[in-house]
């Protein structure tokens, strides 16, 4: 799910407005398990187009489950819905129905209808096929679940996405560009040439400034590179990758290379399958040059102002040369994306006695340098208990020190086998489909339905990890099993932390070599250690506060002030529909955009998002 690891006091865990989704009930098994599912998923698609072309949307709602789900990713709007039960669904068309037909998508065994178990158990099973998709004004895809109740199929969870707009597809396979232009020209450039010339938007301006080149940065300019949209990141980072290189030393991603891959150029067939982040660094500078990226590093916005009448920016960025200069340049983007991760700024909590400390190191997790080689039988306490946390204590384990990590609260564990082989294994592996149809199957479900999908794969960790779990309980350290038990992944959309992949540090627990203090909060920093509400005490060397990030939304207050903050709506979470709320739609503020996650969600959302810049460039929508 990546690496971040929010920790925040529970008063902060949940931002105004968002909303716990239900979990799904399963539909029955179907009892004819001979059914021929291409034949019913025929007659169910042929029904839906007959009725779609008459603008009959009382017999489109008919064909679904009273309690079936739409979801729908910019082919009936340019915006993100999921629909539940026949009314919604009416309700939704009867706005405005862009869809002009689905049909069957069979171009690969995977693709085409059959039978499929829907829960985790087996317990639940119907007919799963994928389609394609056409509106008024592109394509698209989709996938279809559907099952019988009372002796009718129809459709439990239906899925539409747009995945390119008429006239504007991607330049990609036999539509490549030449890359050159054949005959004598005294003007002729070379690519060298015309690629310095573009980077540095020496004669044109940028459509969108994107602000940040992780791999939010990267992917979304990825996606409208392949559109025609003029794109610029700028980064305050000295190398593209920094944002990967700079963090503690022995971070490595806890997520399998193939549920990573980014868009277009997917990971090597030599790469490993947890990525070290000097490595992932190496591979986003490498990207950024394969894809032709104009980015340009060293560089911050030093003021960004709206213009409501022309529906552009005026962004003045700050930029160190190649020579240690510093420039001034005045940008007029339409569109600036916010891509500096899904988190806001580092959350170091107001502690009194922070002058105080005497000890060596006394910082956030980000500024973690590693621990110190020379560091045997010091002391190290480590504030929270979540991925950072648990990589750092293990780092300081192995030079030597003596280290306590500070548990709070409670804290989702799911060994590193289990997350590849139950979480992901049934999707994203080295035998599995194609990762662009492994993301539609992913992102294709309901988030009720997801739910309700990891409360069985939770139920099935928790079995394969019993003994550790066991363990670590053993050891005084707290366990959950996420929001509503349905475990990590759910942690992660509705926190954005508070779980631990476990790649050694649980072992180091629960044999006493990391020791854990829980259920208390730091109360005080003293010169040599810390305080607790309780009124104990700790002595510490280094003392390292692994507490997480707030909410996206202060990060665009800290670089873009209140003017644009305050418009735009609260970021990450759900809303009351199951869909993740303001990331990589519309924020509230026009011509403003939020990008990030982990890779997976970058990769597929990252299209999306470039779709719906694409549209308002070319005046389809506002």
């Amino acid at each position: 799910m990546g690496d971040a690891a929010v920790l925040l006091p529970s008063s902060q865990r949940r931002e105004p407005g968002s909303s716990n989704p239900l979990i799904a009930t399963w539909p029955p098994t179907a009892k004819t398990v001979s059914v021929n599912a291409e034949d019913v998923a025929t007659d169910l698609i042929s029904r839906f187009n007959q009725a779609l072309s008459k603008k009959d949307f009382q017999t489109i709602a008919s064909l679904f489950h009273d309690d079936g789900y739409w979801r729908d990713h910019l082919a009936l709007s340019w915006e993100f819905h999921t629909m539940k039960g026949q009314g919604a669904i009416v309700a939704r068309l009867e706005k405005d129905c862009p869809l002009v037909e689905v049909n069957i998508d069979q171009t690969t065994d995977w693709k085409a209808p059959k039978l499929f178990p829907f829960d985790t158990f087996g317990k639940s099973q119907g007919i799963q096929f994928y389609t394609t998709v056409r509106t008024k004004v592109g394509t698209g895809r989709g996938i279809v679940r559907v099952a019988e109740k009372n002796g009718q199929w129809k459709f439990w969870t239906f899925y539409t996405s747009l995945t390119g707009i008429d006239g504007h597809e991607e330049p990609l396979g036999s539509r490549r560009s030449k890359g050159v232009q054949h005959g004598a020209n005294p003007e002729r450039k070379n690519w060298k040439d015309r690629r310095n010339q573009e980077i540095e938007f020496a004669d044109a301006e940028p459509d969108v400034l994107i602000v940040g080149g992780g791999q939010a940065g990267l992917t979304a300019h990825a996606r409208l590179k392949m559109l025609g949209v003029p794109t610029l990141v700028i980064d305050k980072n000295d190398e593209v990758g920094d944002n990967w290189r700079k963090r503690y030393h022995q971070l490595v991603l806890h997520d399998p290379v193939w549920y990573d891959h980014l868009p277009y150029v997917k990971f090597p067939e030599t790469w490993p399958v947890f990525t070290p982040k000097d490595k992932l660094a190496e591979w986003f500078e490498c990207y950024a040059k394969i894809l032709e990226l104009n980015i340009w590093t060293k560089s911050e916005p030093e003021s960004a102002v709206y213009d409501e009448e022309k529906k552009q920016w005026t962004v003045v960025v700050k930029r160190t040369m190649p020579d240690g200069s510093i420039q001034q340049r005045t940008l007029h983007p339409k569109h600036l994306i916010l891509a500096t991760g899904h988190s806001g700024k580092d959350h170091f909590p107001d502690v009194k006695g922070r002058d105080t400390f005497k000890g060596d190191v006394l910082c956030h997790s980000s500024q973690f340098p590693g621990a110190r080689a020379d560091g045997k039988g010091k002391k190290a306490v480590v504030v929270g208990a979540c991925n950072s946390s648990h990589d750092i204590c293990q780092d300081y384990y192995e030079q030597g020190y003596e280290i306590t990590m500070v548990q709070r609260s409670t804290t989702c564990v799911v060994s590193s086998d289990a997350a590849m082989n139950i979480f992901l294994g049934g999707l994203f592996n080295q035998n599995g489909p194609p990762v662009e149809d492994a993301d539609l199957w992913l992102w294709g479900l309901p988030v009720e339905a997801l739910k309700a999908l990891h409360v069985g794969l939770t139920e099935k960790q928790q079995v394969h990890d019993a003994e550790l779990l066991d363990g670590l309980t053993k050891a005084g350290f707290k366990l959950d099993k996420g929001p509503d038990d349905c475990g990590l992944f759910f942690k992660y959309f509705q926190r954005g932390g508070g779980y631990y992949f476990d790649v050694g540090a649980s072992k180091l627990i629960i044999d006493g070599k990391i020791k854990v203090k829980q259920g208390q909060e730091v109360s005080e920093i003293l010169p040599h250690g810390l305080r607790f509400e309780d009124g104990s005490e700790l002595e510490a060397d280094e003392i390292i506060f692994a507490t997480g990030y707030e909410n996206m939304k202060t990060q665009a207050q800290i670089i873009f002030g209140d003017k644009v903050a305050d418009r735009v709506k609260d970021v990450w979470g759900f809303n009351e529909e199951g869909e993740v709320r303001t990331l990589w739609q519309k924020s509230g503020h026009p011509g403003f955009w939020f990008h990030g996650g982990n890779l997976a969600l970058c990769r597929y959302y990252s299209k999306l998002l470039a779709l719906q810049i694409k549209a308002q460039l070319l005046g389809l929508t506002e």
